[in-house]
């Protein structure tokens, strides 16, 4: 994390508003290794470091353009599997990994300090006189202030992320004197500063900012995908929330969760004051069975539940390697994302009941009457897919498909992942298809408030919030619960609301599901509420449901307090001394 000149590379399809390069920013490749007084003299230049900037934000699906090795980041959860035998998260979900050889570690720890780098050299660099930082109307008034604004938020972020995967993390922000800290050589990398202390940094540091940024931008066609206030919201509402949680918060302190639920509720209090709203999508025609799956089909721009994301993908990766497999055409779907029965039976039934608890759940016509979310994200034995003439019911009893052998995918568990994948037509007559990656969205908002009320012991107000997500697919509202069943329901709720968006992985860690349970002590529990044991079902020739491990990989392995956290990379342990992550020493 050493260096004097700034090396920027900006390939032609960088883009953070969704478009072309040449719309906004640069419309060429730039190879650049130049001094810092040099590029920060030149508009163009300074514009295209704070548009590299933008490169470092999450991306949940990252994974799907290295797909040899992952997808999404739930198949490290209870939530998914990947089907390939060789893909780097079955290292994470068997505890393989040690300090020197864990890709994961390595990876995020190098690419979040870089960007952190990335937002100090422009925020120590950066001149108003060449920017400009005149008062004017619209979105672009005092644009130096907006453009540093954006950046500390994107800093704050990138430090949320790595509190999220290490716990205790270096704060590389600014000095004593106030200064963007530049590491450099001769520069002493920071201490680790406390999980729950760095949590409360980033949201300090939302609270200076959030209202120096347009709350949701005037012009949305120019300037979707960049930071505005409602980011820096919804992110404080996270890192209080994180910091509220059990994993964070041994002594249970009920002020943490109440924070968290003032910080939600701001969010919605700012957004009530707004004109164009942040609110959940829906169809023209509101129709609880598409909904959902719309949010994330439809077109990302123009979606008014997205905060932030992560640009637009215009690419046919989601479709290839989340699809079924067993179509014919040219696209080859190889279905490597497996969602697990685990979380098939997190979806209740249409009363409103888990399914343990309806009485007429049959197993054996599992699907019938189920939140529409259900079949909005998971594609199961049965459904129909395929557009015009090519679409036929999917059969699950030939796990592989019926057009390919094995050795192009498959499931393991009789579930391939349909969110995100657009119904289209595969005989290679669709060339891309846009998606975007969500960051932050509305829903979360409104499942941070019900969660964070309910622990503060407010649940007669939680019930609003969480019914807002309900209604929009037609489940009946809840009401009348004590409080520790509503923040189950909330939890589920989260679960499969947001699943396949990087949640799960550090939901499970902050509520430590793990904690009281190994695979034998809880298989007496339904397959939704056991967290070790994977489970999946398979279709004979007859129709017959049979349930069981799923047979590939048929549990997790968690070791605590080990893999609550990645260990820190041994080469940041040798090259500084910092002590390593309990149970990662070498």
């Amino acid at each position: 994390m050493k260096f004097s000149k700034i090396s920027l590379y900006i390939a032609a399809v960088l883009s953070i508003t969704g478009a072309s390069c040449s719309d906004s920013y640069l419309d060429k490749e730039v190879d650049l290794t130049l001094q810092p007084e040099f590029v920060f003299s030149d508009f163009n230049m300074t514009r295209g470091v704070y548009a590299n900037i933008y490169t470092y934000l999450p991306d949940a699906f990252a994974g799907y353009s290295d797909t040899q090795f992952r997808l999404s980041q739930d198949c490290m959860t209870d939530n998914s599997i990947d089907y390939w035998g060789v893909a780097r998260y079955h290292s994470v979900m068997d505890d393989a990994y040690d300090a020197s050889n864990h890709w994961f570690a390595s990876d995020i720890w190098k690419n979040r300090y870089n960007g952190i780098r990335a937002c100090n050299q422009f925020l120590a660099n950066a001149k108003p006189s060449v920017i400009g930082n005149a008062e004017k109307p619209g979105d672009d008034n005092k644009l130096y202030e907006r453009w540093c604004a954006e950046v500390r938020v994107i800093r704050a972020l990138l430090h949320f992320d790595l509190i999220g995967y290490f716990g205790a993390i270096p704060l590389v922000a600014d000095d004593e004197e106030g200064n963007p800290i530049i590491l450099s050589p001769g520069v002493t990398l920071p201490e680790r500063t406390s999980a729950e202390e760095a949590l409360k940094w980033v949201a300090d540091e939302m609270d200076v900012w959030k209202d120096k940024l347009p709350f949701r931008y005037a012009n949305e066609d120019e300037n979707w995908g960049r930071v505005n206030g409602a980011a820096a919201y919804a992110l404080k509402s996270r890192a209080l929330l994180y910091r509220a949680s059990a994993l964070n918060n041994p002594s249970g302190d009920k002020g943490r969760w109440q924070e968290a639920a003032t910080a939600a509720l701001d969010f919605i209090a700012k957004n009530n004051t707004v004109a164009n709203k942040y609110r959940l999508h829906r169809t023209t025609d509101n129709d609880p069975q598409k909904n959902y799956y719309d949010v994330f089909t439809s077109d990302p721009v123009m979606s008014n539940e997205y905060i932030l994301s992560r640009s637009v993908w215009n690419t046919l990766n989601l479709v290839y390697f989340n699809g079924p497999c067993g179509f014919s055409g040219k696209l080859s779907n190889t279905g490597y994302n497996n969602p697990t029965q685990n979380l098939v039976d997190a979806y209740e039934t249409t009363k409103g009941l888990t399914i343990e608890n309806d009485p007429d759940y049959d197993p054996q016509n599992p699907y019938a009457n189920r939140d529409p979310r259900l079949a909005q994200t998971i594609f199961h034995h049965g459904m129909t897919w395929g557009d015009g003439d090519e679409a036929r019911q999917l059969d699950m009893h030939i796990p592989d498909g019926i057009d390919y052998s094995r050795g192009n995918g498959g499931t393991c568990t009789g579930y391939y992942c349909k969110k995100y994948v657009h119904n289209i037509r595969f005989d290679g007559t669709v060339g891309n298809q846009r998606v975007a990656c969500p960051i932050f969205r509305y829903a979360e908002i409104l499942l941070n408030a019900a969660e964070a009320l309910t622990e503060a012991g407010q649940a007669s107000q939680a019930y609003q919030y969480i019914n807002e997500l309900r209604d929009r697919v037609g489940m009946p509202a809840y009401s009348g619960m004590n409080d520790a069943t509503l923040l189950e329901r909330i939890r589920n709720e989260r679960r499969i609301e947001l699943c396949f968006e990087d949640h799960r992985f550090f939901d499970c860690r902050r509520w430590k599901l793990f904690e009281g349970k190994t695979p034998a002590s809880e298989k007496n529990l339904p397959r939704y509420q056991q967290i070790y044991n994977l489970y999946g079902v398979t279709i004979n020739t007859e129709g017959h449901f049979n349930y069981g491990l799923s047979e590939k990989y048929s549990a997790q392995t968690f070791n605590s307090p080990k893999n609550y956290y990645f260990p820190v990379p041994f080469s940041e342990i040798q090259k500084t001394g910092m002590p390593q992550n309990t149970g990662w020493e070498m």
